[in-house]
């Protein structure tokens, strides 16, 4: 009799782990890629949007607390302070005029997390191109709201010779 309310229980068992983990995979929202799109390219207009105006903290709202921003020509800065910091420095140094555009070109998500492919071009105050490039930024979803944990962005154009 014991041998039977053992099976029965162990049958038990196996039918309500077999059925929590097909319920957990079949009760998974799908991601809405063309909102998440749109989505993150409201985010990259509004950093544009905050460089452009030279709001350091608005240009850092961008970027989760802990996250380390891969920058050309100089060593990466490493969480949301040190980030804002850095963007600080080359806003105060900037006399151009030049502003950023953002596209997202590829836009890869699962679960709470998102990676952009993305070009940027930097225009002068008249319109005219100056650099362009692309960069790859990691995003995760905390709290509801998508943060940028990393990022890195490199020149298209050539190198230009030292006089």
């Amino acid at each position: 009799m014991k041998r039977k309310f053992h099976l029965a229980a162990l049958l038990v068992i196996f039918a309500l782990l077999f059925t929590a983990c097909s319920t957990t995979a079949d009760t998974a929202k799908p991601i809405d890629m063309e909102k998440a799109k749109i989505d993150i390219q409201a985010m990259e207009n509004a950093f544009a949007a905050a460089e452009k105006a030279k709001d350091a903290d608005a240009v850092a709202a961008y970027y989760a607390d802990d996250a380390i921003s891969y920058s050309r020509n100089k060593p990466p800065a490493a969480g949301k302070a040190a980030i804002r910091e850095s963007i600080a420095q080359q806003m105060a140094k900037d006399t151009t005029g030049n502003y950023n555009v953002y596209k997202v070109v590829d836009l890869f998500g699962e679960g709470n997390m998102f990676v952009e492919i993305g070009s940027w071009t930097v225009l002068s105050p008249s319109g005219t191109e100056v650099d362009k490039g692309h960069y790859m930024s990691y995003f995760q979803n905390k709290d509801g709201k998508y943060s940028c944990v990393r990022d890195m962005n490199v020149t298209s154009m050539p190198a230009k010779p030292a006089m």
